[in-house]
């Protein structure tokens, strides 16, 4: 079997387009493992996209499809991604696989939409606000703190990609909460401001003012991707892993949740406001407490 390692994104896609040949075809996957002499498992794993494809095994499925040489060449080539390793295969020892699926789809998003309820989104988080969040677990050793705290921090280089757009709607909850300190709150809320200077990128508050409103909800993202590579995606984290939803039906509620943010949300120089102020206090408090 051919390696787990790679990315996961072509390996998706090139699962999807061998599933959308087999089925052109008319062909059942029991039909395919009688013509490759291959198990079911296999056939459903590659149509998965759970592994990183030979590019003699696609050959040899786009043969028993009957696909054009120019598709077949293409789709060898998509094959030959799959084995590609990204930046953060180097941290494979902590970060959770579940974990790896997010970061590749992350990286090739065009547009990132996130709803978060209780904290700073990782990607706008500073040093020392991501190490005090790493520190609250009772399971992770000083190293693997330091290690993901890295991978925070290098997941940020997105936010410098050209060509792709963030929206951020925070629960004022995020911004009361002292993580890591008054004086260490103070600069990450600060840090928050300045991300509204940024043309592709958005960030506001739906206040406590609102009042009770459908987007009290667990946090969430939704990732819009390029045309014809990824279907748009909703990413719920869950204490015990994550939660993908890439099917219409499952994704329109969300869509309707950021809806509801959107009006509910203030502007975002209202959130300059309120982020400045409520650094202010935070600075001050310090001030007072350092006389």
């Amino acid at each position: 079997m051919a390696s787990e390692q790679g990315s996961t994104v072509p390996r998706r896609r090139l699962g999807r387009e061998l599933r959308l040949l087999r089925e052109s075809a008319q062909l059942t996957i029991e039909a395919v493992t009688q013509d490759l002499e291959w198990s079911r498992q296999k056939i459903w794993r590659i149509e998965r996209g759970e592994f990183a494809m030979r590019v003699f095994d696609v050959e040899a499925m786009c043969k028993v499809y009957g696909a054009p040489e120019e598709l077949t060449e293409a789709l060898k080539a998509l094959a030959r991604e799959t084995k590609t390793k990204g930046w953060y295969h180097s941290y494979g020892d902590v970060i959770p696989r579940w974990f790896i699926i997010f970061i590749d789809l992350e990286e090739t998003a065009t547009y990132i939409h996130e709803y978060s309820s209780e904290l700073v989104p990782g990607l706008l988080q500073i040093c020392e606000y991501a190490t005090a969040i790493m520190n609250t677990s009772v399971t992770l050793t000083p190293n693997e703190v330091r290690r993901l705290t890295e991978v925070r921090m290098m997941r940020q280089k997105l936010l410098e990609k050209d060509g792709v757009r963030h929206e951020w709607f925070l629960n004022e909850a995020v911004i009361r909460r002292p993580v890591g300190g008054r004086d260490v709150m103070a600069k990450q809320l600060k840090y928050l401001a300045e991300i509204n200077a940024r043309g592709n990128m958005s960030l506001r508050i739906i206040p406590f003012s609102a009042g009770e409103h459908s987007s009290m909800t667990p946090s969430f993202r939704v990732l819009e991707f390029p045309k014809n590579s990824e279907p748009t995606t909703v990413f719920v984290e869950v204490l015990t892993g994550d939660l993908y939803l890439d099917k219409e039906k499952e994704i329109e509620p969300y869509r309707r949740l950021l809806s509801s943010c959107n009006e509910m949300a203030l502007s975002p120089a209202e959130t300059n406001d309120m982020l400045l102020a409520a650094a202010t206090e935070l600075s001050t408090d310090v001030a007072k407490r350092d006389r």
